[in-house]
């Protein structure tokens, strides 16, 4: 049975480089940090890239219900993780993560559980992506390829790794379990 997408494109999807989907090897699993699918949204449609005019976004966005929404085509880069975009599909979960004091070093817990749901619909997603892109072999977290640290908004003496998510509680066991693909032990300098 195929996976019910949303399929809820981003202002300025034209706009985003094209590659051939053959091209593709890698997901990265992605976790929101942010409230709600909305404030997700509201976030994509912001220009941070003022070069090419497009914002920072991924593919699919999972809701806390398990619904799936594309938001990029999988024909289009996704700017969502630096340093490998061109050849992955960028696949966000709702998640608060550390939200809204990202990178103060005291809140740096992760506290919110992944639902049932979102896995579920993650796994299904994976399993449809891996058979319709023959390309596709490795999966990784955002937290392994992106390892870079910054200083801590309450103590620049600090520093706090940039990106952290999936984060803990992400159940990477019940995913590989589940679907086709290697984890990638690749990590950005």
């Amino acid at each position: 049975m195929p996976l019910p997408t949303h399929n809820d494109p981003l202002s300025y999807i034209d706009r985003l480089d094209e590659r051939d989907v053959d091209s593709i090897e890698l997901v990265v699993i992605h976790a929101t940090e942010l409230p709600d699918l909305e404030t997700a949204r509201e976030y994509g449609e912001r220009i941070h890239h003022q070069r090419s005019q497009t914002g920072n976004s991924g593919h699919f966005y999972i809701d806390r219900d398990g619904s799936v929404h594309q938001w990029v085509p999988l024909e289009r880069v996704a700017h969502h993780v630096r340093g490998y975009n061109r050849k992955s599909i960028g696949i966000e979960l709702v998640n608060r993560g550390r939200w809204p004091k990202w990178l103060d070093s005291r809140h740096q817990e992760w506290a919110e559980d992944y639902s049932p749901e979102q896995i579920e619909a993650l796994s299904l997603l994976l399993q449809t992506l891996r058979t319709r892109l023959p390309g596709l072999k490795t999966m990784a977290g955002h937290d392994e390829l992106d390892i870079g640290v910054v200083d801590a908004t309450d103590n620049a003496a600090i520093k706090v790794r940039r990106k952290v998510d999936p984060g803990p509680l992400f159940p990477w066991d019940d995913i590989e379990a589940t679907v086709d693909l290697k984890r990638s032990g690749t990590k950005v300098p």
